[in-house]
C-alpha cells in the first residue's frame, strides 16, 4: 500500500543489550530515544488510510468487518504500522475517543500476537508514548493506555522495562487527578495479570515498595483511587504474598476504616478482601470476628447488588472454616432472614428470565444458550449392601434453576450459603428457618412463595432429620404447587421435590411416590421450557432413588417420555436423553418387554439416524443408548448391528484424525476425542447387555486393533473407557481377546497408577476379568501387575471403589495362580479383608474369596497375624455357595484345631458379639 512506509533504518538507534541489567538507561540512550521520537512522523496519506479503516471497523456489517480484518493483517507486514496505531491513540486529539481507543485495542491485539517481532524502535516508541499519556483527560483513553501497558508487561516485558513500575508508582503522587487515576488503573491491571512475577526474585521484589505505597492511598479523597488501591492489594491475599503479610495488620485496620465508604466499588473491594482473608489469615480476623459478622450482615443487604453478592460470599467461605459453628451460632437469628430475603428473584431477574412468558414451548432454542455437555467416562464399580451402585461422585443437584441469567447472582449465592450452613448447623438452623417458612410458603405473592420453596430445597440435605416430621404435610403441598399458574414456581418446585426424593421413596408408594410421579410426568409435558427442563432433571433424580419401585408404572412413564420427544426443542431433548438413560439404569431388565421396546426404540433410532457423526448431540444420545442396551439385553438385538458399526466407525475416524493432527498439526485440527470415548462406552454397554451374542459383530470388525491404539492414547479418559470395554469383551467373547493378551497385559500393568483413579480402577478390573478367563495361563503375566496391586491396596486414602476392585483382582489372580501370589499374602490380607466385607454377594466377590482360600491353603502362615480380619470378612457373606462355605469351614476349623481350644477361646473373646454369633451359627466355631 502506498501510504505507510517501512521504518527507516535510522529509527532503530540501538540494539537491546542481551545481558539485561536493572541499571537505569544512560543519558545518552535517553537522548537517542527522544531523537528517535522526533524522527518518527506519520505519513499523512498513511494516517488517513488507517483512520478510514478504524471508521469502517465500527460498521455493523459483517462483510465490511471481515475485509477490515484482512487489511489489518496485511498492514502487520509493515514494521511501523504499530507506530501509527499508538500515534492515533495518544497524539491525535482531534479524533473522537471511540476511534482512538479502538486504535489502542488493535495495537493491544498486535502486541499479544506479534510483540516479539516489533523492531526495537517501534516498541520503545510505544512504551514511551504509553507512559507520557497515562494521565490523558479522557477516562476511556486512560483505560486503553492501561490495558496496553499491562499487555506489554505480561509479554515478559516487566524485566525489559525496568522503569515501568518505579515510574507508575512515582506518578501516583502526581497533583493531577487524571495522572494518579490512570497510573493506578494501569497498576491494578498489572497486579491482576502479573501477580506471580511481581512476587518473585526476578524483579527484585518490587512489592516491598508497592504494597506500603498502595496502603497510603486507602485514605485518598477520591473514591475511584481508594477503590484501585484496595483492588491492587487484594491480588496478593490468596497467595499469602510475604510483602503483604508483613503489613497485614495495617491492611486490616485500613479496611475497617473504609467499611462504611459511600462508594459501592470501595465497599465491594472491602468485602472481597475480608472474604479472602477469612481463607488465608483467619487468625488475624478472629479477634474482630463479632464486628466483622455484624458488618457483613449489613453489607449482604447492601442497596448495590454487587456489594451484597461479594458480602454473601463471606457466609459460603465461613461455612468451610472449622470455627464457623462457634463464631456464627450467636448470629443465626439475624443471618437466616437476610439469606432467605436474598433468595427472592429481583425485578431485573424476572425481566431477564422472561418470567412473565408462561408458554414458550414452540419457540426454538437459541443455540448459544446450550451449554457444552461433557461426557462422563465409564467407571466399573461394585454393588453394596442396601443400595445400587456406589459412585464417588459429587451430587449434581445444585441450583440450576435460573441458568440463563448471569451464572452467579445474589439469589444463587444466598441459596448456596443457606445450603452449606444447613450442613454445618443441621437441625439447629430449623429454629430460625421454620417460622419464616410458614409465612413464605403460603404467601399470596408468587415471588415470595417461590423463594420459600427454594429455601425448603436448599436446607433439604443438612436439615433432613429435623424436617421429617413436617414432610407428610409439606410434600402434598409441594405436589399442589407443581400446578401453580406461574412457570417459575412450577420449575423451582420440581427441584425442591427432587431434594426430598429419598424420603418419598422410603414411604408407602401410594401415599407420596405415586402422586408425585403423576404430577412430575405432567410437568415433563409442560408448555414452558424451563419447567420441562426442571421436571426432567427432577424425574431423573427420582428414578435414581426409586429404582425398581417404578416398574409398576413403566408403561405410563414411557408414554410420557416418548411423547416429550415430539414436543421438545433442542436443549431439553438433551436432558430427556438423560432421563431415559437413568430410567434404564434404574429398572434394568424390567424394561425388556416387547411393548416397552416398541414404544422406546423407534424415536431413539430415528434421532440416531438424523444426527451426523460430527454432531455433539450424539454424546447424550449414545450415553442414553448405552444404558438402554445394557438394560434391554437380548431385546436390543434387532438394533445392535447398525449401532455397533457406527461406534466402531466413530472410534476409527477419531483415531485417524488424531494421527493426521499429530503428523501435521498446522494443517489438521485436533479431533474431539469425546466422540471416541462415548462410542467406546456404548460398545461396552452393548457387550454387557448382549453378552455372547456380540461375538459375530466383534469377529467381523477391527475393534481389537482400534482398542489397542485407544489403550495407549495420551488422554486418560480414552484409556479409561478402552479398559472398561476390554473387560466387557473379555466377559462376552474371550476367544477374540485371547490372541491379543500378550500385547494388552504390559499396557495394563503400566496403567496401574492410582494418581489417575478411574484409569487405574478400570485397568485393575479388566486384569481380574482376564485372569478368570485365562486360568493357569495367566502365570507369565502375574509379575507385570502384582506388585502395583499390592501397593495400591496398602495406600492410605485410596477411594473405596478402587480398593474393592483391587482386592477382587488380587483374589482372582491368586485363584488361578496361587503359587505366584500366595507368598505375598501377609502383605495384603488385612486391607483385602477390610475392603471386601461391605460388598454384596456376587460372582466377583465369589471368585475373589475362592482365591483367598486357595492362597491360605498354600501359605497358611501368611494369614495368622490377621486372622480376625479374615473371620470378619467370612462373616460378611449372606449366602455363599455350598463349596465356598466348605472352604471357609475347613480354614476356620483348621485354625481352631491348630491353636487348641483354650487359645481359640481367648482369641474369639476379642470378637464383637455379632461376629461371634454369626461364626457360631454358620460355621460352628
Amino acid at each position: 500500500m502506498s501510504g505507510i512506509r517501512t521504518a527507516r533504518p535510522q529509527t532503530v538507534t540501538y540494539q537491546r543489550r542481551v545481558n539485561y541489567t536493572r541499571a537505569r538507561r544512560s543519558e545518552q540512550q535517553q537522548q537517542q530515544q527522544s531523537k528517535m521520537e522526533c524522527e518518527w512522523k506519520p505519513d499523512e496519506q498513511g494516517l488517513q488510510q488507517i483512520l478510514q479503516l478504524l471508521k469502517e471497523s465500527q460498521s455493523p456489517d459483517t462483510s465490511t468487518q471481515r475485509s477490515v480484518q484482512q487489511r489489518l493483517e496485511q498492514l502487520n507486514q509493515f514494521p511501523d504500522f504499530n507506530n501509527y496505531l499508538i500515534f492515533v491513540l495518544t497524539k491525535l486529539k482531534s479524533e473522537d475517543e471511540p476511534t482512538r481507543s479502538l486504535s489502542g485495542l488493535i495495537l493491544k491485539n498486535n502486541v499479544k500476537a506479534h510483540y516479539q517481532n516489533f523492531p526495537n524502535g517501534v516498541s520503545d516508541f510505544i512504551k514511551s508514548e504509553c507512559l507520557q499519556n497515562i494521565g490523558d483527560s479522557s477516562p476511556l483513553i486512560r483505560a486503553t493506555v492501561g490495558i496496553l501497558i499491562t499487555t506489554i508487561a505480561s509479554k515478559g516485558e516487566l524485566q525489559n522495562w525496568p522503569e515501568l513500575l518505579p515510574k507508575l508508582c512515582l506518578l501516583l503522587d502526581s497533583e493531577d487527578y487524571n495522572t494518579c487515576e490512570g497510573s493506578f488503573g494501569a497498576l491494578q491491571k498489572i497486579c491482576e495479570d502479573s501477580a506471580e512475577i511481581l512476587d518473585s526474585d526476578m524483579l527484585d521484589r518490587p512489592l516491598n515498595v508497592m504494597i506500603p505505597k498502595f496502603l497510603q492511598f486507602f485514605k485518598h479523597n477520591s473514591p475511584k483511587i481508594r477503590s484501585h488501591a484496595i483492588a491492587c492489594v487484594n491480588q496478593f491475599i490468596i497467595s499469602r504474598t510475604q510483602a503483604l503479610m508483613l503489613h497485614i495488620d495495617a491492611f486490616i485496620e485500613n479496611l475497617f476504616a473504609l467499611a462504611t465508604d459511600e462508594e459501592p466499588e470501595v465497599r465491594k473491594n472491602v468485602c472481597r478482601a475480608l472474604v479472602m482473608l477469612l481463607e488465608v489469615r483467619l487468625d488475624r480476623l478472629l479477634p474482630h470476628m463479632h464486628n466483622i459478622i455484624e458488618y457483613m450482615l449489613l453489607r449482604t443487604q447492601d442497596q448495590d447488588e454487587n456489594v451484597a453478592l461479594e458480602a454473601c460470599e463471606f457466609w459460603l467461605t465461613l461455612a468451610e472454616q472449622p470455627v464457623c459453628k462457634e463464631v456464627l451460632c450467636g448470629h443465626l437469628s439475624q443471618l437466616t432472614p437476610v439469606l432467605v430475603n436474598g433468595m427472592k428473584y429481583s425485578e431485573i431477574d424476572i425481566i431477564l428470565l422472561k418470567g412473565d412468558i408462561e408458554e414458550d414451548e414452540a419457540i426454538p432454542d437459541n443455540e448459544q444458550d446450550i451449554r457444552p455437555r461433557f461426557h462422563r467416562s465409564r467407571t466399573v464399580a461394585q454393588q453394596h449392601e442396601g443400595d445400587g451402585i456406589e459412585e464417588d461422585e459429587d451430587d449434581d443437584d445444585e441450583l440450576d434453576d435460573d441458568d440463563t441469567i448471569s451464572d452467579w447472582n445474589l439469589r444463587k449465592c444466598s441459596a448456596a450459603a443457606l445450603d452449606v450452613l444447613a450442613n454445618v448447623f443441621r437441625d439447629d438452623l430449623l429454629l430460625h428457618i421454620l417460622p419464616l417458612l410458614k409465612e413464605l410458603l403460603f404467601h399470596p405473592e408468587w415471588v415470595v412463595k417461590e423463594s420459600g420453596i427454594l429455601v425448603l430445597g436448599a436446607i433439604a440435605e443438612g436439615c433432613m432429620q429435623g424436617m421429617i416430621p413436617y414432610l407428610p404435610e409439606l410434600i402434598p403441598h409441594l405436589v399442589l404447587c407443581l400446578s401453580d399458574k406461574k412457570a417459575l414456581v412450577r420449575s423451582i418446585t420440581c427441584w425442591t421435590l427432587s431434594r426430598y426424593a429419598h424420603w418419598v421413596v422410603s414411604q408407602p408408594p401410594d401415599v407420596y411416590l405415586k402422586p408425585l410421579m403423576t404430577e412430575l410426568l405432567k410437568r415433563i409435558l409442560d408448555s414452558n421450557k424451563r419447567v420441562q427442563e426442571a421436571a426432567c432433571s427432577a424425574f431423573a433424580t427420582l428414578e435414581e432413588e426409586a429404582c425398581t419401585e417404578l416398574v409398576p408404572y413403566l408403561a405410563f412413564i414411557l408414554d410420557t417420555l416418548v411423547f416429550a420427544f415430539s414436543k421438545y426443542q433442542h436443549k431439553n431433548l438433551l436432558i430427556l436423553y438423560d432421563a431415559i438413560g437413568t430410567l434404564a439404569d434404574s429398572v434394568g431388565h424390567h424394561l425388556n418387554k416387547p411393548e416397552y421396546i416398541q414404544m422406546l426404540m423407534p424415536p431413539l433410532i430415528q434421532k440416531w439416524n438424523q444426527l451426523k457423526d460430527e454432531d455433539k448431540d450424539l454424546f447424550p444420545l449414545l450415553e442414553c443408548l448405552s444404558s438402554v442396551a445394557t438394560a434391554l439385553q437380548s431385546g436390543f438385538l434387532p438394533y445392535c448391528e447398525p449401532v455397533y458399526q457406527r461406534c466402531v466407525n466413530l472410534v476409527q475416524k477419531t483415531l485417524a484424525q488424531a494421527m493426521l493432527y499429530q503428523s501435521q498439526p498446522d494443517q489438521y485440527e485436533a479431533p474431539d476425542k469425546d466422540f471416541m470415548i462415548v462410542a467406546l462406552d456404548l460398545l461396552s454397554g452393548l457387550a454387557e447387555g448382549l453378552g455372547g451374542t456380540i461375538e459375530q459383530l466383534v469377529a467381523r470388525s477391527n475393534i481389537l486393533t482400534l482398542m489397542y491404539q485407544c489403550m495407549q492414547d495420551k488422554m486418560p479418559e480414552v484409556r479409561q473407557s478402552s479398559f472398561a470395554l476390554l473387560g466387557d469383551l473379555t466377559k462376552a467373547c474371550f476367544q477374540h481377546v485371547k490372541p491379543c493378551i500378550a500385547d494388552f497385559m504390559p499396557i495394563l500393568g503400566t496403567n496401574l497408577n492410582p494418581e489417575l483413579i478411574s484409569v487405574c480402577n478400570n485397568a485393575t478390573w479388566a486384569i481380574g476379568e482376564i485372569a478368570v478367563q485365562m486360568g493357569p495361563e495367566m502365570q507369565p503375566y502375574i509379575a507385570m501387575v502384582l506388585h502395583q496391586l499390592v501397593e495400591i491396596i496398602n495406600r492410605p486414602n485410596t477411594p473405596k471403589t478402587l480398593l474393592e476392585n483391587t482386592a477382587i483382582t488380587i483374589g482372582r489372580l491368586g485363584y488361578v495362580c496361587p503359587q505366584e501370589v500366595a507368598p505375598m499374602l501377609q502383605q495384603f490380607i488385612r486391607p483385602w479383608c477390610s475392603s471386601l466385607r461391605n460388598i454384596r454377594d456376587n460372582e466377583e466377590k465369589d471368585s475373589a474369596f475362592r482365591g483367598i482360600c486357595t492362597m491360605i491353603s498354600v501359605n497358611p502362615g501368611g494369614v495368622v497375624q490377621d486372622f480376625i480380619f479374615f473371620c470378619d470378612a467370612v462373616a460378611s457373606w449372606v449366602n455363599p455357595k455350598e463349596d465356598l462355605r466348605d472352604m471357609f469351614y475347613k480354614i476356620l476349623h483348621g485354625f481352631k484345631n491348630q491353636v487348641g481350644e483354650d487359645n481359640w477361646r481367648r482369641f474369639s473373646d476379642q470378637f464383637p458379639l455379632p461376629l461371634k454369633e454369626r461364626l457360631a451359627t454358620f460355621y460352628g466355631v
